[in-house]
């Protein structure tokens, strides 16, 4: 009898020990770089991801693969770069506007069923696989059970929550999954409740657990109790209570989930990965109060923009085979690294590379050399574009102009310095880089839009030109789109100007209006504005502050002809640190 119970003990071992790892891999909708305690936020509370990240591997050089959703998930679950598989935005995309000077490509309308996900490789190797929560990767037909899931939960072709609190429903339909939910229940709640159920049913075979949460994307909502633990801060900073207490249930769910694996003693041999599809979002889209969801500082910019703020997301790995080892990595990489730390064999041959070894901690070289290809205008403001990070160095080049900006990471992580014109030959080379990549996973390029129709004449006469729209010249004049700001900035360079291309139908003598902000010390610069051979200059006023805008009248400028010029707003003097802050330029006909 005790014989028998030795063998039958020594065998349970033997079939634990030969048992590939379990994988949860967890992604956030929209979680800044700078949003868990751990990475940096004073005002979000994330006790659980904090813990998490003591645990496991922090990283503090991650990438999305892109800056908006539906790409960054292709390249989760394909290990290949979006723009390979020719679906470079979210689904279905924003359509072309006439203020858009490029059309976008047309892009693939789902994640095509020839490609191998992560979920078909680990179910071929015997894994039950689960996808719970957000899918935006197609609809009818290319559902996640099409695409190697045994089971979905909450996942169709919709980009954000049809509602936060059940009924999970909207006009165009219900949730998949959790129809049945009691009335009131948090989303992120349900989806947790879920994952649990799933990690229980399967403790006893190995699992794939994808828990793809809608939070923390918009509209924001959240639980009543948990916002009214956060005051509401300043402009500029993380201060929106809405969202952190979306960012507190997220991490309550983290929290569950490790709790889960944790009781029925699967921590040890589970693969635990947590990250975000894209940046922070920080501008005034889904906004509450003029506050934003989030701010990325020091990164620039958020969702939407190739700047570090855009595309530099947390992640977190924790697991069997994974050691404390901090390495750069990129969602592209997701895929072929997990079949790597459980032993699987793929066939696919893979954008993203096998950093399994790496983060076990063998001694090899991991070079940080990543592509991004985003040749659409986003809602948040950012132009058709493309960039490269090469060791410390990356580069932005935007399609509209051809403007090049380079920026030294390990010095300059807010990307406030363009050196692109001190470091010639640097910017020759990536750019060749980005070219020859582009040309490689053959990315579609945007075309000349034939509706363009740059800032049009209104019918009371008026030609408004915002901040937004400019083509800026030089090296270190920028739009600044977070909403406190919303202007031309960073306006340190005598050498650099703006342009606007606008449409004239009523042509005649045009009084013209800025909008502009100078701080203590910096006014007095004199600034020349002409259309063709008719020009003015003004002197610019202090106004006590960058961002404090003053409405003015400072000259005329004549147009003889209809049809489309070109505006020049060029400095001739800088006597302070800066000429001015620039958010809008009005040309108003002369009655």
């Amino acid at each position: 009898m005790r014989l028998s119970l030795l063998f039958l003990l020594v065998g349970s071992v033997a079939v634990a020990a030969d048992r590939k790892p379990n994988v949860v891999l967890i992604l956030i909708d929209d979680l800044g770089g700078r949003d868990l305690g751990c990475y940096g936020s004073k005002y979000h509370k994330t006790p659980n991801l904090d813990a998490f990240a003591k645990q496991g591997t922090k990283l503090t050089d991650a990438y999305a693969a892109c800056p908006v959703c539906s790409p960054t998930r292709v390249s989760i679950l394909t290990g290949k770069n979006p723009a390979r598989l020719n679906l470079t935005d979210w689904l279905p995309g924003r359509p072309d506007r006439p203020d858009a000077k490029l059309s976008r490509p047309v892009i693939r309308q789902e994640m095509p069923l020839e490609e191998v996900t992560l979920a078909e490789e680990l179910k071929k190797a015997g894994y039950a696989t689960c996808h719970i929560g957000k899918w935006h990767l197609g609809g009818k037909g290319f559902e996640p059970e099409k695409q190697g899931f045994d089971i979905n939960i909450g996942g169709d072709h919709t980009g954000t929550p049809r509602s936060y609190f059940a009924p999970y429903q909207n006009k165009q339909g219900s949730m998949p999954g959790p129809e049945k939910a009691p009335a009131g229940e948090y989303l992120t709640d349900r989806l947790t409740a879920e994952a649990e159920k799933f990690i229980t049913a399967s403790k006893d075979k190995p699992f794939f657990l994808y828990l793809a949460h809608y939070a923390v994307h918009t509209p924001l909502r959240a639980k009543t109790d948990i916002k009214a633990k956060y005051k509401e801060g300043t402009p500029g900073r993380q201060a929106n209570p809405t969202y952190a207490a979306m960012v507190e249930s997220m991490d309550d769910s983290v929290g569950r989930v490790l709790k889960t694996l944790d009781d029925l003693k699967l921590a040890e041999n589970t693969i635990v990965i947590f990250t975000s599809d894209n940046g922070g979002l920080a501008t005034s889209e889904g906004s509450i109060n003029g506050i934003p969801a989030t701010n990325n500082s020091p990164l620039r910019e958020g969702k939407g923009f190739l700047y570090e703020g855009g595309v530099r997301v947390p992640m977190i790995l924790r697991g069997p085979g994974i050691e404390k080892k901090n390495i750069p990595m990129i969602t592209t990489d997701i895929m072929p690294t997990v079949l790597g730390l459980c032993g699987i064999q793929s066939d696919v041959k893979f954008d993203g590379r096998n950093l399994s070894a790496a983060l076990g901690g063998a001694k090899v070289d991991v070079p940080a050399e990543f592509f991004w290809h985003y040749p659409h205008y986003a809602n948040q403001g950012s132009q058709p574009s493309g960039a490269v990070r090469s060791g410390n160095w990356k580069l932005i080049e935007f399609y509209e102009t051809g403007r090049k900006e380079l920026f030294d990471l390990s010095k300059d992580i807010s990307e406030s310095r363009n050196l692109a014109a001190d470091k010639p030959e640097v910017v020759k080379e990536l750019a060749k880089k980005l070219a020859d990549w582009r040309t490689e996973v053959g990315a579609k390029m945007p075309t000349p839009n034939p509706k363009y129709l740059p800032c049009p004449q209104a019918k009371n006469g008026n030609i408004p030109m915002l901040g937004k729209y400019a083509d800026v010249h030089g090296t270190m004049l920028r739009f600044e789109p977070l909403p406190h700001k919303n202007t031309l900035g960073y306006w340190v360079k005598k050498e650099d100007y703006a342009t606007w291309e606008f449409t004239v139908t009523m042509p005649g003598t045009f009084t013209v209006e800025v909008v502009q902000g100078c701080g203590k010390g910096s006014g007095g610069a004199e600034v020349e504005v002409s259309v063709g051979d008719s020009k003015f200059t003004f002197a610019v006023e202090d106004t006590g502050g960058f961002q404090a805008f003053k409405t003015r009248e400072v000259g005329k400028l004549t147009i003889a002809k209809a049809g489309r010029h070109t505006l020049t707003v060029k400095p001739l003097t800088k006597p302070g640190p800066a000429v001015m802050d620039l958010q809008k330029v009005t040309l108003k006909p002369v009655k």
